[in-house]
């Protein structure tokens, strides 16, 4: 008998929307989407509030969408192995920290796609840095030890 072995599951994908740290040639980016698939640049399509805060300058989005501008970041293909490292990288799980659906558009205009997005709470932002941004490209941000 001649038969291959396969997963029981094939691994599911997912569409992950990142718009600091994690972005390419940013600091978090090799720890947490190395070998992730880019889909391109994207933009979100509600406005939603973009700062850097906090002790270690960190790029925080709120979900309050409405508010601040179209935040343009990067768009991966994740499986759920990389989404649960990502998860422990953005403390999901821990008070104030949230991996929420967004909807993203690309850049160049294809259709809008649902995507997950990391935010953080209001009260994380302390001290807050800047206004609203609608891209981050700032260098100050602070890695942990364990980072």
């Amino acid at each position: 008998m001649n038969f291959q072995l396969r997963p029981a599951f094939p691994k599911m994908l997912l569409n992950l929307f990142v718009f600091g740290t994690l972005k390419r040639g940013f600091p978090l980016h090799k720890a947490g989407l190395s070998g992730a698939a880019s889909l391109g640049a994207c933009r979100t399509r509600e406005r939603f509030p973009m700062l850097i805060a906090g002790p270690r300058f960190a790029p925080m989005m709120f979900n309050e969408p409405g508010l601040g501008f179209h935040v343009r970041g990067e768009l991966y293909a994740v499986d759920d192995r990389a989404l649960a490292r990502l998860d422990r990288i953005e403390s999901v799980g821990k008070p104030g920290n949230l991996r929420v659906p967004i909807e993203v558009e690309p850049i160049e205009g294809s259709p809008h796609v649902l995507a997950q997005a990391y935010m953080k709470s209001r009260r994380l932002a302390d001290p807050v840095h800047t206004g609203y941004l609608d891209f981050y490209e700032d260098w100050r941000f602070k890695l942990h030890e364990n980072d």
